[in-house]
C-alpha cells in the first residue's frame, strides 16, 4: 500500500470524536466532496433498509446514477459499506 495512502487512512484513526472527523474532512475535502460521501453513505443507509431507488430518489433528490452505483458497490464492491452498516446496527 501506498505511503500517502496509509498516512490518511492512519489520520482518520487518530480522531476521537465525530467532530474531529468533521473538522479534519472540513480542511482535507471541499464541501462538495463532504455532501458527495454524505449522500452516499446516506443511500447505502436507506437501501440496507429495503428503500427502493424510487423512493430514494423522491424522498432525497439524489440521483438515480448516485443510487445505482451505491447498490453495485453493496453488492459487488470491496465490503466497506457492509463492514461499517453491520457495525451500526449493533449500537
Amino acid at each position: 500500500m501506498d505511503d500517502k495512502y496509509l498516512n490518511l487512512y492512519k489520520a482518520f484513526l487518530k480522531c476521537e470524536t465525530t467532530d474531529d472527523i468533521r473538522i479534519f474532512l472540513e480542511d482535507v475535502c471541499t464541501y462538495n466532496e463532504i455532501d458527495a460521501m454524505a449522500d452516499r453513505f446516506w443511500v447505502a443507509v436507506l437501501l440496507s433498509q429495503g428503500h427502493t431507488y424510487e423512493h430514494i430518489e423522491k424522498e432525497t433528490s439524489i440521483s438515480s446514477a448516485t443510487i445505482s452505483r451505491v447498490n453495485r458497490c453493496l453488492i459487488k464492491g470491496s465490503g466497506g459499506y457492509r463492514k461499517i452498516l453491520s457495525k451500526e446496527d449493533k449500537k
